[in-house]
């Protein structure tokens, strides 16, 4: 069995609390009545968990945890697709993106 190295175990926990960070926030706007969860298409929870992985990343974890996910509006929720779709097809820098997904997260709190 090869040895792993401390980086890559570091990686890999980090990976995995990016993981359950983005977890529990989509768990709560799914708990949200107004998010309309059964009208999204697995594309569109596959863009906001991503918009929601890399802004994690970005963000302090005060501010993430401080985050509200079950006030995010129905409209603030297309509003991260958008910008995931605008990533993944180029229309817009992840840089800029990340920026846009943490204010829209930041008026939660």
């Amino acid at each position: 069995m090869p040895d792993v190295t401390n980086d890559e175990r570091g990686r890999r926990i980090f990976q995995l609390h990016k993981e359950r960070a983005v977890e529990a926030a989509l768990e709560k706007i799914r708990l949200n009545p107004k998010s309309d969860w059964a009208t999204f298409s697995q594309q569109d929870i596959k863009s906001l968990t991503t918009m929601l992985g890399e802004t994690w990343v970005s963000v302090e974890r005060s501010t993430w945890e401080q985050c509200s996910f079950s006030r995010l509006t129905r409209k603030d929720l297309n509003e991260i697709i958008s910008i995931g779709n605008d990533v993944k097809s180029e229309r817009m820098r992840e840089e800029t993106a990340i920026n846009r997904v943490s204010m829209i997260l930041k008026k939660s709190i």
